[in-house]
């Protein structure tokens, strides 16, 4: 059977979209608790949005065929996502608002779209990363940071495994000390 076009398909990407919203409802409301001092109350929407993200994940497979795809792939989506919002979605939400007499939602439309703009540059850059070869290896030496330690290395290359907790190259990143 083919799930495009169908009934289920619809049900499907209402679903999804629904527990979405809902998550990161859930997660303002956790934040709002913790304010609050009622650290059992945040704890449970914290539990409970967690929850609403993996409802979410199942028929999110489902629409997408059984699996999420590569990263190269879903950088690549992300950027074009995007470049979508900040070049036409938001500057047209912008407009509607300011005609409405919203300058203050639109001023946000506008802010926020700068802020997608930046995302994109983002995920092109580590897309370039990737298909360069260069996430784990840089021409020139930089400080390398272990993620899950705090451990830092200098070299071309990040160590293929921590010497300071054993965890792999994939914990590392450039060591970013503008502060």
């Amino acid at each position: 059977m083919n799930l495009k076009g169908s009934k289920t398909e619809q049900n499907l990407w209402s679903a999804f979209e629904g527990e979405s919203k809902v998550r990161m409802k859930y997660t303002y409301y956790a934040s709002q608790a913790d304010k609050e001092g009622y650290k059992q109350m945040a704890a449970i929407f914290q539990e409970t949005a967690d929850n609403e993200k993996e409802h979410a994940k199942r028929f999110f497979k489902f629409l997408i065929g059984g699996s999420i795809r590569p990263t190269e792939e879903n950088l690549l989506e992300a950027a074009e996502g995007e470049l979508h919002e900040h070049s036409k979605l938001y500057p047209e939400y912008e407009r509607i608002a300011r005609e409405e007499g919203f300058h203050e939602i639109a001023d946000v439309f506008r802010e926020i779209a700068e802020v997608e703009e930046e995302h994109e540059k983002r995920f092109r850059k580590l897309l370039a990363n990737i298909k360069n070869q260069t996430v784990f290896k840089k021409t020139e030496p930089v400080k390398w940071k272990c993620r899950n330690c705090g451990y830092v290395h200098e070299g071309t290359e990040a160590p293929e495994v921590c010497p300071a907790c054993d965890h792999p190259q994939s914990y590392y990143e450039v060591l970013c000390e503008n502060y």
